[in-house]
């Protein structure tokens, strides 16, 4: 068992009582599609496994490995379910392709393996249809997911409880990515009582709950008539505003393969695959934009991030008395006064960044893997650059964040 799966054994327990329900559906479905797909057609290559997250499978692999199959491939077998368990199964040689709505995290589980963007896709905020709120802006996404909003009333809807939904694993692909959007890094607690073991169930709670609010993908939701994704600052999430990064939380998809497995050659024939031509048609069909036709977003993805984070810390000044989740040895900072004050704050903070690339200085909230995602860095790189034996780090703690 993995240090990853160790670690979540806990969260296991929880979500599955939780939502026991909607999990065995769920199994029930893949296991179905997965008996479905052996005995449909006969090879005697052996199949290439793949298993990660809901998201990359609907968007990715699902229609995609019927064209790789119908030009003379070996079948694929799909078993989505969650970000972890493919980034493990691909760890241990027990698949051959993960797929994941996030990059490496920097822990040893993805140390060494490749992870390889395939595609751009749109995080979105769902509802149910029912519910009459249509726009947040980044500021209230922040402060819910904090819990400092919990009632619709606050975002111009009903006087109800917000039943914030997520998927209870941290560094499961959604989740990591939006996180690291609003907070700098992928692994910052939030206040979501209602876990679920990954996005299928959280968006079937969500399509029963007029009050739910949860995270899913553009891909996995378009034309689902039980849910309704909510525009992000005035902007809906679509194929052209992520296209033209008009729509602020788009995010690429990977495919994540393991240079020491034997079968490593057909693994990145595959991938080699998702990125031809037929491929790009299928993609864009699940409004998906493959990731060569939207690479101009990569250049701007530094200052996409800033200005995100700039909005999420000005929404502290508004925020009532009750203080983020913080890790315990961190205290808190008291808020600006004023919402311009807070707007100053963080573009000095961000220019500051700027004037000083190669430093970091810790704030509240950091970790090691977090400041290193955000820098394009790994985390032994960092340990080995500030002589750290571990990776405790402390408020104020100056950095260096490049080799020279």
């Amino acid at each position: 068992m993995s240090v990853r799966a160790v670690r979540l054994l806990p969260a296991l327990l929880l979500g599955a009582l939780l939502v026991a329900p909607a999990f065995a559906a769920t199994t029930t479905t893949t296991h179905h599609t997965t008996r479905h797909k052996t005995t449909s057609k006969s090879s005697k290559t052996p199949a290439l496994i793949w298993r990660g997250d809901v998201t990359t499978g609907q968007a990715v692999v699902i229609d995609i490995e019927k064209e790789w199959e119908h030009s003379g491939h070996p079948r694929i077998e799909s078993q989505p379910f969650n970000t972890a368990s493919g980034i493990d199964a691909v760890a241990a040689g027990t698949a051959d392709l993960a797929g994941s709505a996030r990059g490496s995290d920097g822990s040893p589980e993805d140390s060494h393996l490749t992870f390889t963007p395939v595609a751009w896709d749109a995080l979105v905020m769902i509802t149910n249809p029912a519910n009459p709120v249509h726009n947040l802006t980044l500021r209230q996404l922040h402060e819910i997911y904090f819990g400092k909003i919990t009632n619709w009333k606050d975002v111009g809807g009903n006087d109800a409880p917000i039943d914030l939904y997520s998927v209870f694993s941290p560094n499961d692909g959604v989740e990591y990515s939006l996180r690291s959007l609003l907070y700098g890094h992928g692994d910052q607690q939030i206040s979501a009582p209602r876990l679920y073991l990954n996005t299928k169930a959280l968006q079937e709670g969500i399509a029963l709950n007029p009050n739910g609010l949860g995270l899913s993908t553009l891909s996995n939701v378009v034309g689902n008539p039980k849910l309704r994704p909510i525009p992000i600052n005035g902007v809906s999430a679509s194929l052209a505003t992520v296209s033209d990064g008009s729509y602020p939380l788009y995010i690429a998809l990977y495919l994540v393969s393991n240079p020491n497995s034997p079968r490593i050659a057909a693994a990145r024939e595959f991938i080699d695959f998702v990125q031809g031509d037929k491929a790009k048609e299928i993609l864009r069909s699940h409004s998906v934009l493959p990731f060569q036709d939207g690479i101009a977003l990569v250049a701007k993805d530094q200052e996409r991030r800033d200005k995100i984070y700039a909005e999420s810390m000005a929404s502290t000044a508004k925020a009532p008395t009750a203080a983020p989740i913080l890790p315990p040895d961190v205290a808190p900072v008291p808020a600006p006064a004023t919402p311009s004050e807070a707007l100053a704050t963080a573009a000095k903070i961000t220019a500051a960044a700027s004037d000083t690339s190669k430093t970091y200085t810790v704030v509240k909230g950091d970790t090691l893997s977090g400041i290193a995602s955000k820098r394009g860095v790994t985390v032994a790189n960092l340990r080995s650059w500030n002589d750290l034996k571990n990776d405790n780090i402390r408020l104020g703690q100056v950095l260096k964040v490049s080799s020279n």
